[in-house]
């Protein structure tokens, strides 16, 4: 199989969309050898920040000489982004084979009867473990791809768990509320595992707290036994000191924007802290180390100055809020020109309450080309007289680029982010 052949199969199962469950992915495993048993693991959850928390944990670890995995998602640019080794993506040689590997074994317990066909997601969750596992990775970093409890990464037993916030997103199959959202989230808690979490409020604590308790798990929460203080603040980067335990303060720096990355990178620094306690290997210089170095594209990622060119790929509500915040905080009295696409499942409207004021002009697109997007039309109608439904990605960039004095954003969805980056060459 060819890297062309290769993401044609993989295009050809998005037919078969998102379907939660266990039996597909652990019939697959077991036909693969179950790599997952093979390798430490850590897993990180949450309705946003995973992703930035997963990079991080994963440069501590880097930083400390060892041999890291990374599994995340979605892709911006190429499939390959998702499976990392070393700080590098696979490349389209192993890739290949990875996904022709896996395909044979999907064909198998087809032809046996064990299950139906997997997923896309299904089908690259257990390439990434079966690379991971004959590369002999000290630690595989796993992002859950949906939820938690029925998600396809859910088949490890990590070092430690973290679950980064619990928001409103695919409440078609998470849950309407918050506190069943918490327990999709609470499922990849495991017997005595430690968790590490940023959560807050009583709806969403309670029961992932609850969980923890039934499972003997110790949870470290953000707020209670670890805290972040911003000591300074820009798009270029922030420093704040983490406060743990009783008696632990020290400084760090990160290039990563807002407020909300201080948190993560607590997250991560305080779960790299409690690896450490069974692995000496990871010491005080990697913690700081690795975070300093993370960057994470499409998250408030300045691509370019002069004007100052935003990407973000806040998709919902909590994640408008954050970007919203950091607009807020970083171009209080700078014009705002945004190019904007979603996906037609999101809560668009949310989202455009958050983030769009009455005299921000505004570039609407197709997020993407599938069905499940958007068109511009429909988002200009939403958001009114300051919107402009534009034919393409590019022809709204070369317009929001034109004579700008100010910040351009482009936000709305991952898709739309990594787009703008396949389109325009960024």
């Amino acid at each position: 199989m060819t890297y062309t052949e290769a993401l044609a199969y993989l295009d050809s199962l998005g037919k078969f969309g998102i379907r939660l469950g266990m039996e597909r992915i652990e019939g697959l495993l077991k036909e693969l050898g179950n790599p997952e048993n093979k390798i430490k693991t850590i897993h990180v959850a949450g309705t946003n920040g995973k992703g930035s928390v997963a990079s991080m944990i994963t440069n501590i670890l880097l930083a400390s000489g060892l041999q890291v995995g990374k599994f995340t998602s979605p892709h911006l640019v190429k499939y390959n982004e998702r499976i990392e080794l070393n700080g590098k993506d696979i490349t389209d040689e192993d890739f290949a084979i990875l996904v022709e590997r896996t395909k044979k074994a999907a064909d198998e317990v087809i032809r046996k009867g064990v299950c139906d066909q997997p997923t896309q997601f299904e089908i690259l969750t257990a390439a990434a473990f079966l690379f991971f596992a004959e590369q002999k990775v000290d630690y595989a970093v796993i992002e859950v791809g949906l939820g938690g409890l029925w998600d396809s990464t859910n088949v490890i037993t990590p070092v430690v768990s973290v679950i980064t916030n619990v928001a409103l997103d695919h409440t078609d199959r998470l849950g309407k509320d918050l506190p069943h959202i918490a327990m999709q989230k609470a499922g990849i808690i495991k017997e005595k595992v430690p968790l590490v979490t940023g959560v807050d409020g009583e709806e969403v604590l309670g029961p992932i707290v609850s969980v923890a308790m039934f499972k003997q798990a110790p949870v470290y929460l953000y707020g209670k036994a670890f805290r972040g203080e911003e000591k300074s603040s820009s798009m270029a980067g922030q420093k704040f000191t983490l406060y743990a335990g009783n008696n632990y303060q020290s400084e760090y720096e990160i290039l990563l924007s807002g407020e909300h990355q201080i948190k993560n990178a607590t997250l991560a620094i305080v779960a790299a802290k409690l690896v450490s306690k069974q692995d000496s290997r990871i010491n005080e210089v990697a913690l700081h180390i690795g975070v300093s170095h993370t960057k994470w594209a499409g998250r408030l990622e300045r691509i370019s100055e002069n004007p100052d060119v935003i990407l973000d790929g806040a998709h919902n509500p909590n994640g408008a809020e954050v970007l919203r915040q950091a607009l807020d905080k970083f171009y209080p009295n700078k014009k705002r020109t945004f190019i904007f696409g979603m996906m037609a499942d999101k809560d668009m409207d949310g989202v455009i309450k958050i983030l769009i004021r009455n005299e921000d002009k505004v570039y609407t697109v197709r997020a993407d080309s599938s069905t499940r997007a958007a068109t511009a039309e429909n988002l200009a109608q939403r958001i009114g007289k300051n919107a402009v439904a534009m034919p393409s990605i590019k022809d709204a960039y070369r317009a929001a680029l034109q004579d700008n004095d100010g910040v351009v954003v482009v936000c709305g969805s991952l898709y739309l982010v990594g787009n703008l980056k396949k389109y325009c060459k960024i």
